[in-house]
């Protein structure tokens, strides 16, 4: 593997850079885009993309992707997340997206890609429930045959964006006598079929970004069904393998990293600043090379991508070490700040009539480290990634 970029890739990077300064919304660029930004506005990005042909990078051009190599696809990844911009639909392009254009049937193509593309169809998940989360093939959520139909009753909760979605993936148990991840089917739901209940879950950090979703004999036409009934969980499996690969997000770990030294650079200890003291400094040290060290396990997971080679259980490292990277980042800044840290926006909003407390930087500091905690569960929480590694990787 070669850590050097051709010189045909370096002009891409800079291709992506000036495409980035000149076309992304001054407006998008908020603390915390999941909550403080109205629907319409989250599309403002994706449907730009969308006009210049670089929205679904990892697509295959057939469908709709702008026909990039994987290392292209990599520098676009990182560049974007360096330069902080808002992702577009995940769930929508990263997820549904390619379990329809790999499972899904030539109806289900034309009817569901272009509207994921243009961004007139917003996707939520519904995968977890109440009992079965990293657990997932435990989950009862039930669809019943019934002629052209299923017939669909049961409860899904921890669902990113609920409230804004206009369809939703679903895995449903359609055999209860069966294994439980055989019995288990992907089903395409449209959010305004009568019998459909969201309630929103209002985080520690204050913010509406999680819901809860009730099914009372929701009637879905059978052509929703992906691929065969009983299958969903190798699609799920398919779902959760591109999910996990793009949570190393090694290029917002380098953007997070990089707002750490300024926090420590500026803020004091002992007359000195914070970043001066030898003990944080070790941790900040400590904490970059493990990113760096990520960052080449990445490069080296490109490498045999871009030879045709299957990375394996790779996908699982990367989702373990990522997300506590970027965990370690968040605790480090939170404690950087100190006491101005504690402070929390929507306790501020609710009849405070003076300035937050010190600098701007200390404003979110408590929103971004407890939603930050999240980043090892979702997905396939890292115990589950340790279980996946030791058993494909030694054999145990």
């Amino acid at each position: 593997m070669s850590v050097t970029f051709a010189p045909h890739d370096e002009a891409f990077r800079q291709d992506v850079r000036s495409f980035i300064a000149e076309n992304y919304p001054a407006e998008l660029r908020v603390a915390n885009p999941e909550t403080d930004l109205t629907k319409e506005q989250s599309l403002l990005w994706h449907r730009i993309l969308f006009r210049a042909g670089r929205l679904a990078p990892h697509w295959p051009k057939e469908y709709g992707g702008p026909g990039w190599t994987t290392v292209q696809q990599y520098i676009w990844d990182q560049e974007t997340a360096l330069a902080g911009t808002l992702p577009p639909l995940a769930f929508s392009v990263t997820m549904v997206g390619p379990v329809i254009y790999t499972f899904g049937n030539a109806v289900q193509k034309a009817r569901f890609l272009p509207r994921i593309l243009s961004g007139d169809d917003w996707w939520c998940q519904g995968y977890s429930e109440r009992e079965a989360g990293s657990d997932l093939a435990s989950l009862k959520c039930k669809a019943v045959r019934d002629g052209d139909h299923y017939i669909v009753n049961g409860h899904k909760i921890w669902t990113t964006l609920a409230q804004h979605a206009d369809w939703i993936f679903c895995l449903v148990r359609t055999d209860v006598s069966a294994k439980p991840q055989r019995g288990i089917s992907f089903l395409l739901i449209d959010m305004t079929t009568p019998g459909i209940t969201v309630r929103p879950i209002i985080t520690i950090d204050g913010s509406h970004e999680i819901n809860e979703i009730f099914f009372e004999d929701v009637r879905v036409p059978a052509e929703n069904l992906i691929g065969e009934e009983n299958k969903g969980w190798d699609y799920a499996k398919f779902l959760l393998g591109n999910e996990r690969t793009s949570m190393a997000g090694t290029g917002h770990a380098r953007r997070a990293l990089a707002e750490l030294k300024s926090v420590a650079a500026q803020e004091r200890a002992g007359g000195a600043p914070l970043l001066a003291d030898a003990d944080f400094a070790r941790q900040v040290a400590r904490t970059e090379i493990d990113l760096a060290a990520l960052e080449f396990t990445e490069l080296r997971m490109i490498s045999a991508l871009s030879a045709g080679r299957d990375p394996g259980a790779g996908a699982s490292l990367l989702k373990i070490r990522g997300t506590e990277v970027r965990q370690r980042i968040a605790e480090l800044t939170h404690r950087a700040i100190g006491s101005y840290g504690m402070v929390l926006r929507h306790e501020l909003a609710l009849g405070h009539n003076e300035p937050a407390p010190g600098p701007d930087y200390g404003h979110t500091a408590t929103e971004r480290y407890l939603n930050t905690r999240k980043l090892s569960i979702y997905g396939g929480s890292n115990e589950i990634q340790r279980n996946i590694i030791a058993k494909a990787v030694l054999g145990l």
